[in-house]
């Protein structure tokens, strides 16, 4: 009778540590899982950037609308594209073009610029 009560506690541990071991894998794959946690809370951050790239391209949208309204009916704001963009002056107007500026690794070396050809 001891013995069945041995075989008893035997497959009870047996049947506790199996299903301990089952819930551990169960949380390990909601945790890591394709669609666990750490997968959702990717998807939440990447929805975020999604979004603010929205609401980013939304106000552009507006800027440009705007500007679109502007040159279709402000003779300002054509004047401005047409100076600015086009490059384009009224009769009698000199335009004077600077070069721009260029950083210092832009620049040609001094011993290039400055060494006679043989």
């Amino acid at each position: 009778m001891k013995q069945h009560l041995r075989m008893d506690e035997r497959f009870q541990r047996g049947a506790i540590l199996a299903l301990a071991l089952v819930c551990i894998a169960f949380v390990v794959h909601e945790i890591f899982g394709e669609h666990g946690y750490l997968a959702l809370r990717r998807e939440q951050r990447d929805l975020n950037e999604l979004q603010q790239q929205i609401q980013e391209l939304q106000q552009e949208n507006k800027q440009l609308e705007s500007q679109i309204k502007a040159l279709k009916s402000d003779p300002k704001a054509i004047e401005k594209q047409a100076r600015e963009g086009l490059g384009l002056a009224r009769p009698g107007e000199l335009i004077f073009t600077l070069p721009e500026k260029h950083s210092e690794a832009e620049k040609p070396s001094a011993t290039a610029r400055d060494t006679p050809p043989k």
